[in-house]
């Protein structure tokens, strides 16, 4: 049985079981459960700190988990991405009073205070920074205020909650993070002799992101004027192009990215193309 970790709370937990939800996998109705089986699927899920999730997939624990990019790198754990998943988008960066920092060789002699440590202290080696790194659990971005550090590097969404504390980002982002699918690094990632089912869990993933990046798009066109549409609509081999009863025209099937729709519609409908349906893609595998 496929063990996987999934996060019991935060704004990865709820994103995670809703995808987990659509690839087919049975998830818990009740917050309080922290061990459910899915007997259908052959895989038990285990509801963790998301924090935690690397370190239980790189001894070997559990076989895999969902995480963020940000919380992997920072356990320093022998723990590998197999799979981004497309939420929970965030950037981790550095930040500081207003005007008293620009870059981040400015930072040498200075403290620095995070909930990353790990993370923070790979980038200042690699860049042969030497600051102090102050280890706060949260509300990091207070420690400037409070005389605990010169500056901070933390998570950022929106960046308001800096604004309001008086500190502006500077310097390039540390890293680019979203949540992920990991597994144990090396040759014991599949240990358990679960790697058909890691892949069959993966080979579902992607099903619902390609399902939620891209709908069907359906229309009717003539014939001398296939391959310009085939050109707005290449689809991600080719298009399905089928006969109609007026011999002239045709009717072409074909997967568009969903944020382009409108303008792929338009275009269409200018080069001459008629009856455009756009139907929703529920699963699939490419």
């Amino acid at each position: 049985m496929l063990r996987v970790a999934v996060p019991n709370k935060g704004s990865l937990s709820e994103a995670a079981s809703a995808m987990l939800s659509e690839a087919g996998y049975r998830q818990r109705r009740d917050n309080r459960e922290l061990v459910m089986v899915d007997p259908d699927n052959d895989i038990e899920f285990f509801f963790l700190r998301p924090r935690d999730i690397a370190v239980y997939v790189g001894q070997g624990t559990l076989d895999v988990g969902i995480t963020g990019r940000d919380l992997l790198l920072d356990a320093q754990v022998e723990a590998e991405e197999l799979l981004p998943l497309g939420f929970a988008a965030s950037t981790f960066r550095f930040a500081g009073p207003v005007g008293d920092f620009s870059a981040v060789e400015e930072l040498e002699g200075k403290r620095l205070a995070t909930s990353y440590d790990g993370l923070l202290r790979d980038y200042l080696a690699e860049r042969g920074v030497n600051a102090k790194v102050v280890r706060l659990d949260g509300a990091v971005e207070s420690s400037v205020r409070l005389g605990v550090a010169d500056a901070i590097a933390d998570v950022v969404e929106t960046g308001n909650t800096l604004k309001a504390a008086g500190m502006e980002i500077f310097g390039d982002p540390i890293l680019r993070s979203e949540a992920v699918l990991i597994r144990r690094a090396g040759k014991g990632g599949a240990a358990n002799g679960t790697a058909k089912e890691i892949d069959v869990l993966i080979r579902r993933l992607q099903g619902v992101l390609v399902a939620r990046q891209y709908v069907l798009m359906d229309y009717d066109i003539r014939k001398d004027l296939v391959e310009d549409a085939a050109a707005l609509t290449p689809g991600l081999e080719s298009p399905t192009v089928s006969p109609l009863r007026d011999s002239e025209w045709v009717a072409v099937r074909s997967m568009v990215p969903k944020k382009e729709t409108n303008r792929i519609m338009d275009e269409l409908y200018d080069l001459g193309a008629r009856a455009i349906l756009v139907s929703s893609i529920h699963a699939c595998r490419i």
